[in-house]
C-alpha cells in the first residue's frame, strides 16, 4: 500500500522562504563584500603606483633641469673661449662662488687667487663688458668690487663725444657719471666707455648707457644717471685682465655694447700706452 505525503506543516513554507531569502541576501552581501574588497585593493594599489610615478617624475624634472643648467652653463663658456680665441687681450677665465649679502657693499667672490696671478686693482670683465676690479685676493679666491658698488670709481667717456667723468656706483643696479662739466655734450642713450688713463681698464671696454641727464642750477657739474651695460650681479663667468695698457678696444672704432664680442684688439704696436694715473 503507498504511503501518502504528509503533509507540510502551516509555518514551514514561511520559514522556507525566509531561508531562500536570507541566502540569497548573504549571496549578494557576500559578492558585494568581494567586490569592495577588491576595489579597495586596486584603489590601494594605484595609489602606490601614482607615488611611484609622481617620484619618478619629480626625479626626472631634476635630471631635466640638472641638463638645462648644463646646457647653458656650456654655451656661456663656448660663448666666453671664443671671445677669448679672438681677442688679444691677456684674459683669465673664473667663475662667480660668491655674493656679498650686504646691502652697504657689491661683491663678488671668484674661484682665482694669487696662485692664478691674480694681483689686486686688475680689471674684471664680461664679453658685453666692464663688471669690477679686483680688491682682495687671496690664495685661491679673490674679491671684486662690482661698478655698482658706492666706493668704485672708474675713469669713463662718453663714446660719441669724448666727454670725461668718473663711474661710481649708485646702488643695486645703477651708476653715476660724475664730475662732468655742465657744458659737456652727454645725452640720454649715450654709451659710456672706459678711457684707459686709470690704468686698470683697457681703452674702450663698455661700461653703461646714459639714462637721465640732469642740469641742476647752481652747479657747475651734470648730474648724470647710468644703467651698466652688465647686470653684475647675474653674472656667473667673467675675465680677469692682465694687460689693460696693452689693449685699446676702441681703435678708432665705434663700439655697440651689443656687438662688442665682435670686437677683435689691435696688435701690441697699435695699443694705447700713454696712461695717467688720476
Amino acid at each position: 500500500m503507498q504511503q501518502m505525503p504528509r503533509p507540510s506543516e502551516w509555518y514551514g513554507e514561511p520559514l522556507a522562504l525566509m531561508a531562500s531569502k536570507t541566502q540569497v541576501m548573504y549571496s549578494w552581501f557576500s559578492d558585494e563584500v568581494r567586490s569592495t574588497t577588491s576595489l579597495y585593493l586596486n584603489l590601494i594599489n594605484i595609489k602606490r603606483e601614482n607615488i611611484e610615478l609622481k617620484g619618478q617624475n619629480s626625479e626626472l624634472k631634476a635630471q631635466l633641469a640638472a641638463m638645462t643648467e648644463l646646457k647653458l652653463e656650456n654655451e656661456r663658456l663656448n660663448q666666453l673661449f671664443a671671445f677669448k680665441q679672438k681677442n688679444k687681450m691677456d684674459l683669465l677665465a673664473a667663475k662667480v662662488i660668491g655674493r656679498d649679502l650686504s646691502s652697504d657693499h657689491a661683491t663678488i667672490m671668484i674661484d682665482r687667487g694669487l696662485n692664478d696671478g691674480v694681483k689686486p686693482m686688475q680689471a674684471v670683465m664680461t664679453i658685453e663688458g666692464a663688471v669690477g676690479y679686483v680688491f682682495r685676493v687671496d690664495t685661491g679666491t679673490s674679491r671684486i668690487m662690482l661698478i655698482t658698488d658706492r666706493y668704485s670709481v672708474i675713469d669713463g667717456i662718453v663714446q660719441r663725444s669724448r666727454a670725461r667723468g668718473l663711474v661710481e656706483g649708485k646702488s643695486f643696479d645703477a651708476c653715476l657719471l660724475k664730475y662732468v662739466n655742465k657744458s659737456a655734450d652727454v645725452v640720454t642713450g649715450d654709451l659710456i666707455v672706459t678711457s684707459g688713463l686709470d690704468g686698470i681698464f683697457p681703452k674702450g671696454l663698455p661700461i653703461a648707457t646714459v639714462e637721465l641727464v640732469n642740469k641742476k642750477p647752481y652747479t657747475v657739474t651734470l648730474d648724470v644717471e647710468l644703467k651698466p651695460v652688465v647686470n653684475p650681479n647675474k653674472v656667473e663667468e667673467l675675465f680677469i685682465v692682465r694687460n689693460p695698457n696693452q689693449v685699446d678696444l676702441e681703435d678708432n672704432r665705434t663700439v655697440d655694447p651689443a656687438s662688442f664680442n665682435n670686437i677683435v684688439a689691435p696688435k701690441p704696436n697699435q695699443a694705447h700706452t700713454d696712461g695717467e694715473t688720476r
